[in-house]
């Protein structure tokens, strides 16, 4: 049997043996990330050598490629305005002023404890070590007895988040001499990937859902080619971005903005918008679930399987002050004033889990095989792989602890309530990155 043969019969059956006990594992602190990344450092050549980099460079890449592909179009798409104004403090604070904070402590972080990196090196470590992967604490965001206003917050913090830093990884990677991102300069990197991109993923994204809105109102669209529909959209955007040198990842995440907004707003003949879930994005958010789910399985094995054999202190330490430090001290500045209290304030800084977006951003400088990148490779795998190890097994435990403090916190304040009472849209992010997740919503039973 062929090498690729052993690989593709390790990763099936991973993912059969985790579907069949999926139910009962949801219910304990071993997450999927646990038992993905896990199976995968097993089948890396850190032990069974069934998979590695050097062999599967190719495949590795569009994998990683089209799972983030897919979880920045539905991230986006889910998103509705109420998310970020009605009770929309607590996003608004953390994307605004706690993710450039951390970008930048990360940065100056990285500076004492990585030597040999250059200067915007160290700042695509920072970069690429900010945004979070609801995935990886899926309770924590899922909890029914944290707040609300909590479980909104975190939701909408990871489905924006990793967009968000696209524009300062291409930045920061333009700026690296040697790199892909460096031929056409800063200029050049900020037209094409930044100006180019979003421009083409608005278009397909507006186009698309239009299109969409008109085909159903006719009763064109069969409910599943719909759902396949929007996997057609956001690979439309996704190649005109790099067919045009751009970044597929920008115009996927602008498009999926655009093709939620298009779907909700327009509607032909005068029909109403219908009520209730909708249900489009959901093959979309399924397969992205699972490509994602599997990309971990492929991180154990090419990244953090390899990253384990060149350990240093210096790395370790910037790994834990990365999940610790660098999260928790932003986040407390973002949220000074909001009337939140110290509990809350800890409970969210601590899970900011690292997950599917580094693992991509760091994979692409890798590739790039200019000095400094094997470095940051092992930082961001090691730094992902104790995130996901410990705000995995963390999660049950404290937000059943933090559900009960604010129980008795709210008890106690009465009819003053908490400014953790405040209320949230009804149609949520939450709702949609529930589903997608595979997240229990709050208030239903079962899974």
């Amino acid at each position: 049997m062929s090498d690729g043969a052993w690989a593709g019969l390790a990763v099936a059956g991973v993912t059969a043996a985790y579907a069949l006990g999926s139910r009962r594992l949801s219910i304990t602190p071993v997450t999927s990330a646990i038992v993905f990344t896990g199976s995968g450092l097993l089948i890396g050549p850190l032990l069974l050598d069934v998979i590695d980099v050097e062999h599967y460079a190719a495949p590795v890449t569009a994998l990683l490629e089209a799972a983030l592909t897919l979880v920045l179009f539905t991230d986006a798409m889910t998103v509705r305005r109420p998310d970020l104004t009605v009770g929309g403090f607590l996003p608004g604070r953390l994307l605004g002023i706690g993710l450039p904070l951390c970008i930048g402590a990360g940065w100056l972080l990285a500076w004492p404890l990585l030597p040999g990196l250059t200067v915007w090196e160290l700042a695509l470590v920072g970069a690429i070590l900010a945004p979070t992967d609801a995935a990886v604490g899926k309770t924590a965001m899922s909890e029914p007895t944290v707040p609300p206003l909590v479980r909104h917050g975190l939701n909408v913090e990871s489905g924006l988040n990793d967009g968000l830093i696209l524009p300062f990884f291409i930045v920061f990677a333009a700026s690296v001499p040697g790199t892909s991102y460096a031929e056409e300069g800063i200029a050049g990197a900020f037209w094409r990937s930044l100006l180019l991109s979003s421009a083409l993923g608005l278009l397909a994204g507006d186009v698309g859902g239009r299109l969409l809105r008109i085909a159903r109102a006719r009763d064109w669209v069969a409910r599943r080619w719909g759902q396949v529909y929007v996997l057609g959209v956001a690979v439309a955007a996704y190649e005109l971005a790099v067919v045009t040198d751009g970044s597929g990842f920008i115009a996927a995440w602008v498009a999926g903005f655009a093709f939620g907004h298009a779907l909700r707003r327009h509607r032909p003949g005068g029909l109403p918008v219908p009520h209730g879930p909708d249900h489009t994005p959901e093959f979309a958010e399924t397969l992205g679930s699972l490509l994602a789910s599997i990309s971990l399985m492929v991180f154990g094995a090419v990244l953090l399987g390899p990253a384990l054999e060149h350990l240093t202190w210096k790395i370790v330490l910037y790994a834990v002050l990365s999940l610790t430090v660098v999260r928790m001290l932003p986040v407390a500045v973002a949220l000074a004033g909001s009337g939140l209290r110290r509990p809350t304030v800890a409970y969210i800084g601590w899970f900011g889990p690292r997950g599917l977006a580094s693992v991509v951003l760091a994979l692409l400088i890798v590739e790039e095989h200019v000095p400094g990148t094997e470095t940051l490779g092992r930082v961001v795998a090691v730094t992902v792989g104790l995130s996901i190890l410990f705000e995995g097994l963390s999660a049950t435990a404290l937000a059943r602890r933090y559900g009960r403090w604010y129980a008795r916190a709210s008890a106690a304040a009465g009819e003053r309530g908490l400014r953790e009472d405040v209320a949230v849209p009804v149609e949520s992010v939450v709702e949609s990155m529930a589903d997608r997740r595979r997240i229990r919503p709050p208030g239903r039973s079962g899974r």
